[in-house]
Parts: C-alpha cells; structure tokens; sequence
C-alpha cells in the first residue's frame, strides 16, 4: 500500500505521524542523519591536521600535498547535484545507505594507503560517495520533519552539527595524529558510517516508488563540466597564480558552462535543477546566505588554525580545543533561533542579524598579535563567531527547502551543499592570495629577523579575517534586501511504504 499527496499540499503534522511512524522514531532518524552530516564536516578538517604526518610517512612533495585535500573537493563540488537528484529519482534511503557504505571503504583504503597515489585516490572516492551522503542526509531531514514545530528543533540540531563538524575534526585530527597514526583519521570514519548505517536499516522507512525515474542528461554532464571547473581553477590558483592560462581558463569554461546549464534548465521537460526552486525569493536568498557561510567559514577555520599553530605554538589538539567556545556558540543559537527567535521577527532579521554578530566576532580577531592571550583576546571572537554562525546556518537551511515538494528535495538539498563548497573554494584562493600579500607587504617595510618573519605571518592571518568580516556584511546586506520576512512555508513529506 502506498501514500500519495497532492503535489501543492503541505503536509499536516498528522499525516506526517502516519509516514514516518511515532514522534520517537523520527528523533531517531535525526539522530542518524546527524551521524552522517558530523562524519562528512569533520572530514573537511580532519585531514588537514594529519597531513604533514601523512607526507612524511609516504614520502610525497610540498607540491603534490594539496591534491590530498583537492581531489576530495573536486569529486564532492562536481557531483553534488547530480547526487541529490538520483536520491529524487531512486530514493533518498537507497542513496544514503550507498553513500554510507561506500564513504567507509574508501575512508579504509586512505587509512591503509602504501603510496601517495593510493590516498589520493581514496580521497577522491570519499568525495563521489559524500556527494550521494550529504544531500540525501538533508533531503531525508526535510521529508521527516515537516511539522513546523519539530521541523524547526530538527533543523536547527542537524544545523548545529554541520557548523560544528569543522571545529570537532580539528580537534578529533590532532588526537588521533597526536595520540595514534595520521592512519586513524581515515579508519575513524568506519565508526560513525557503522552507526549510521544500522539506522538507517532500522527507522529510515522505504519509500514508495510511483513514477520511472527520469534523469536529466545533458544537464548533468554540463554542470558536472562546469562546477568541476570552477572548483578546480580556483584550487590551481593556490599553486600558481590568477593569471595563470590553466586558472584562468578554468574559471571561464566553467562559467560559461553554467550559462549553458541555466539554458539547458529553462527548455528540457526533466531539468536536474529545477529554476523554480532558485527564483523564489526565500530558496535563493538561502541559497546565497550559505553561499557566504562558506566564504567566511573557511577563514575562519584554515587561517586562524595557521595563526594558532604557526603564529603562537600551539600543538595541534590545543588548537582544536580553542574553538570549542565557537563550538558551543553555533549549538546554542541554532538549538535556539528557530524555536525563539524565527516565529517573532522572521527569516530576514534571524539571517541578517546573525551575520552582523559574526561579522563582530571577526572584526575581533584582526586584532591578533604574536603576544594574545586566549581569554581576552581570542575566546570572545569566537563564541561571536559560533553564535551568529548558527543562527544564519538553521535559518538558511530551513529556507532552502522551505515549500520544497518531496521529488525536488535531493536537488535542492545537494544546491545547498554546492553553494558551501564553491563559496569555500573561491574563499580559500581569494584568502590565500591576500594573507601572501599582506604578509609581503609587511616583510618589505620592516627589517628582516624571526620575530618580523612571525609577525608578517600574523599581519597575513588577521588580513584574511578582515576579509571574512567583510563577507559576512555583505551577506547581512543581500540577506536584507534578498529575503522576505515571511513565515516559511512548510516541505512536503515523502510518499512511503506503510508498515
């Protein structure tokens, strides 16, 4: 026997209770979801802090180190919409127990890697299958909670989790590279897909298949084409420099591309990213506020890491313990913002507000110097940092799949995660560019010595984090003048198998 809904019709706490079985069993999928979502974030920074101990291990170049971190973000940018819309076609359920699966075994062939090209190539592989995991998580998160009560506490919990995953892999990085084998950074996430996976067998409920899934072709490759290239010319510039032809000609194909995929979008009868779900005001404007939190969240967590370890000796587990404050900070407003601060003044005033509150918590940080103490001078930047940060996460994930029908939820999950990850892409050439500059500038205007080498260092990390403030004003701005300050609507449920 199967349910199905009118494609207009929100679903009523009611019917939601009937599709996804008790009010407990829902908590549980959350759970699960959650265990997902914290693997794949803290895969973005736990890697970074065993790095140097893998390059030493296996022998491979200061050149060659980035493809470590770039082939996973090639693989995820590229096919994340193209994820998401085969969990639309084929079941989120079925895709996020593949993606599961396949992300530990290929988290188990980077921990046993014999050779740089083995690593990487497992590395590449964690992206394919974190780019199937991440938006089925999401879409699977929009379809169970529905009621606006519980979609608002379920929301701002998987929010929390995705904020803090960065901040936990720093600190779960260094124990485990400190402590164990750079190895167990890889082998670690065979724990959390085990847990998540026999939920997923217990509470995901199965969904009820109605139509031949059709798949987009066309779309696909060209916006496979063109995110791969966008994602992959702004990696090179961390290498080489803006002007260079490959950069350069990167960035172009790949914006000419997207053009091609808007095109394309508009005529064929089964686009893979439906234009309506970015036209809408609420849709796109989140879309964009993630866009930014992925600016400046990559500053946040790569150059005040390098400040923290390069600039004031601090060892590895030290650092990822200092951002526990930012941590605490991102639970506590995205457990809170959408039960307390969202039905009162509204979607815009949550986003814009909250990004000026970690435009504040940025604006404190540039004030570093070699001789700061972490209490008065540190601390207090990041619990500002976590606090806005939280509250723009819950607010722009809610408005992203707000009045999304359950066949779109994939795709516009999956755009979700896009957004973050080109935002961090662009950020990580762009900061890279001016902490070098700025660190030049200073080391050409002040006599030469370790304690002026140091400093210059510091002059380049509190650049970038001026940088980050300024991204999160901007993203106050556009949250002002993009988003409207309506209640958002409600996600349908998904049609699924009664027990």
């Amino acid at each position: 026997m199967t349910t199905t809904y009118d494609r207009g019709a929100p679903a009523s706490g009611k019917s939601d209770q009937g599709r996804r079985g008790s009010h407990a069993v829902r908590w549980w999928v959350l759970v699960v979801l959650g265990v997902a979502q914290l693997m794949v974030t803290l895969d973005a920074t736990v890697v970074n802090i065993a790095l140097p101990a893998a390059q030493h291990d296996l022998g491979f170049s200061d050149g060659s180190r980035q493809w470590v971190i770039t082939g996973y973000a090639l693989a995820f940018g590229s096919l994340l919409l193209l994820g998401g819309r085969l969990g639309d076609l084929f079941g989120r359920r079925t895709t996020f127990v593949i993606g599961l699966i396949g992300f530990a075994a290929a988290s188990v062939a980077g921990g046993a890697a014999g050779s740089f090209e083995i690593l990487v190539a497992a590395r590449v592989a964690q992206g394919l299958f974190a780019a199937l995991l991440a938006p089925a998580a999401l879409s699977l998160l929009s379809v169970t909670f529905t009621h606006p009560s519980e979609r608002a506490k379920a929301f701002g919990i998987f929010s929390a989790l995705s904020g803090a995953g960065g901040a936990v892999g720093l600190l779960l990085g260094g124990m485990l590279t400190e402590w164990a084998s750079w190895r167990w950074v890889m082998y670690v996430n065979v724990a959390f897909a085990a847990v998540a996976l026999v939920g997923a067998l217990l509470w995901l409920a199965k969904p009820a298949v109605t139509e031949r899934p059709k798949l987009d072709i066309p779309g696909t490759i060209v916006v496979s084409a063109a995110l791969f290239a966008i994602v992959y010319g702004f990696a090179h510039v961390e290498s080489t420099s803006w002007t260079n032809p490959v950069t350069l000609g990167s960035m172009i194909v790949g914006l000419v591309l997207l053009a091609v995929f808007v095109w394309l979008e508009s005529r064929v009868a089964h686009p893979l990213l439906p234009l309506r779900l970015v036209l809408d005001r609420t849709r796109g404007g989140s879309f964009l506020a993630v866009f930014v939190v992925g600016m400046g969240m990559f500053s946040i967590f790569l150059f005040l890491t390098y400040y923290l370890e390069a600039g004031i000796g601090y060892s590895p587990i030290k650092t990822g313990l200092a951002f526990l404050p930012m941590v605490g900070g991102i639970v506590a407003a995205a457990t809170t913002a959408p039960s307390l601060l969202l039905p009162r003044v509204g979607p815009k005033i949550v986003v814009s507000a909250s990004f000026l509150v970690s435009a504040t918590g940025m604006a404190l940080l540039t004030r570093l110097a070699l001789d700061s103490g972490y209490v008065a001078d540190i601390m207090p930047g990041m619990i500002l940092l976590g606090l806005g940060l939280g509250g723009v996460m819950t607010t722009a994930f809610q408005g992203a799949t707000a009045g999304v029908h359950h066949e779109d939820t994939g795709v516009a999950s999956a755009l979700i995660n896009t957004s973050q990850q080109v935002g961090g892409s662009i950020s990580t050439a762009l900061l890279t560019t001016v902490a070098s500059s700025a660190a030049a500038d200073y080391l050409s205007s002040h006599k030469a010595g370790a304690l002026t080498a140091a400093q210059a260092g510091v002059e380049g990390y509190t650049a970038t984090l001026a940088w980050g403030a300024g991204f999160f004003v901007v993203g106050a701005v556009l949250a002002a003048f993009l988003i409207p300050n309506t209640p958002l609507a409600p996600s349908e449920g998904e049609p699924v198998i009664a027990h």
